[in-house]
């Protein structure tokens, strides 16, 4: 392992373990076994660093659903596909922990909540809003703001799975509830978003 990652890896657990103010670039280096400038020659700050933690454990994943939004496919099941992937993504073990270290710090730490949002949310809502606007472009879809699509579908993906784990309800939700409520999610806003009649009618015909 090259020491970049091997640096983000030993981050990732203190954030998760310690919290945003309790890890500090003093106490990585000692994990480590190197020293401060070491450290610092990679990240010169701890926002730098918290922000490529999020930056790695995110790329792969923003990789997977622009894949998995196909424009050329069927939208309901592309849809479902996206938001059980998205779901199973939000309530993973690093998901959920992610997100309760900002609601426990955010306030704390405006910077921290923001590089979070940016590089998680926004991220994944701007892949979502560009299907979306496409989808609507085809008439597959009403007209509306994509980003606002993007952000109710997500909106209706944190419903009761995550709020339990968020909350300690459960240590670990069952993935046939994830995708039932995936599913009950895309049934939802497609109803909330189908197109006019008329418009529907003429792609029909088409």
């Amino acid at each position: 392992m090259d020491r970049r990652n091997a640096i983000l890896d030993t981050a990732h657990a203190s954030f998760v373990e310690h919290g945003y103010a309790g890890t500090t670039m003093s106490s990585i280096a000692a994990e480590l076994g190197g020293s401060k400038g070491t450290l610092w020659n990679y990240f010169p700050s701890k926002e730098a660093l918290f922000s490529a933690m999020l930056e790695r454990a995110t790329e792969a994943y923003r990789e997977q659903l622009s894949q998995i939004l196909d424009p050329c496919g069927v939208l309901a099941l592309t849809l479902q596909r996206a938001a059980i992937s998205l779901i199973v993504k939000i309530t993973s073990a690093e998901g959920i922990a992610l997100h309760r270290l900002i609601i426990a710090e955010g306030r704390r730490f405006p910077e921290m909540s923001r590089i979070f949002f940016e590089l998680t949310r926004n991220a994944t809502r701007k892949l979502l809003a560009t299907f979306l606007a496409d989808a609507m472009e085809r008439g597959q879809l009403r007209r509306a703001d994509p980003a606002e699509a993007a952000r109710s579908l997500m909106s209706l993906l944190m419903a009761e799975s995550y709020h339990e784990l968020i909350m300690g309800r459960l240590e670990e939700a069952e993935p046939a509830d994830l995708e039932r409520e995936a599913l009950v999610a895309v049934g939802l806003f497609l109803r909330a978003y189908a197109p006019e009649p008329e418009k529907q009618g003429r792609e029909q015909a088409n």
